[in-house]
Order: C-alpha cells, then structure tokens, then sequence
C-alpha cells in the first residue's frame, strides 16, 4: 500500500517508534527504535546479533509503532526486508543522515562525531544492517 500524505508528513516529522515482532511462541516483543523515510521507504537500523533481527528472519511480520510528544502516533502494519551486505555502510549513511537531518559532515554516534568514513567502518565493526518496512496497513492519530 502506499502511505497517505498525512502518513508521510508524520513520518517525515517522527523518528521515535517501537518496533513490535514475533516471537516463536506467538508473544509479541518490543524495542524502541529510531526510523526515518530514505527515498519513500521506511528504514531502521539493526545489528546482525540482536535478537529482533532472528525473529525477523523466522518471521518477517512487525508492527512499527511512531509516536510524537504530543500524543500523536501512528502504527504501520508491515513485513520487514532485511538488507545486508557489502552496500550496508552506505545505505546507513543514508539513514543516519535522514535522522539525524544534516545532508553533509560529521554524523553523531553515542555521543561522539564520526567523519563519513569512520562511521562506515563503525558499521561493519558493529555488523550492522537495515529494516526495510512494506507497509500493509497504517492508522493512527498522526
């Protein structure tokens, strides 16, 4: 489906969401995450070790909660491409500059700066990949 003009606004607005998969035996988990529209798709970031990520790769369901501070949100029903390989450092620099909202320079990362270069290398040391987000179905107060 595609996501309404409303729904794109708030996404292009809200980087805060939760991101909710499936658990083997059917109960749902959550994890707070950051998300951000690259080119028309919904990302996330995720390492190749986290636990989401082997849910994911069993079952591609999640549910991806935004939220805002003033109780404004937005659920996107959605199964989740995960993208991995060698392109990776750089669709990451797509993502962390779309949140972090600087085109150029420096990206932060915990709490420290990191020329494009070594924040490429961050994310291979830290076995890093992307969610990609097809949405199903979307509802919310956004």
């Amino acid at each position: 489906m595609e996501l309404s003009d409303r729904d794109l606004a708030f996404l292009a607005d809200h980087q805060a969401a939760a991101m909710v998969t499936v658990a083997p035996d059917g109960i749902p988990k959550t994890a707070r995450v950051g998300v951000a529209l690259v080119d028309g798709r919904l990302w996330s970031s995720g390492t190749q070790d986290r636990v989401r990520t082997a849910r994911l790769r069993q079952d591609p369901r999640c549910t991806v909660f935004v939220f805002s501070d003033s109780y404004r949100w937005l659920t996107l029903e959605t199964t989740v491409t995960i993208l991995e390989g060698p392109d990776v450092p750089d669709l990451s620099v797509r993502l962390f500059r779309a949140m972090q909202g600087r085109p150029t320079g420096p990206l932060s990362w915990f709490g420290g700066e990191l020329d494009e270069a070594a924040f490429r290398q961050q994310m291979v040391t830290e076995g890093r990949l992307v969610y990609e987000f097809t949405v199903h179905r979307s509802y919310g107060t956004g």
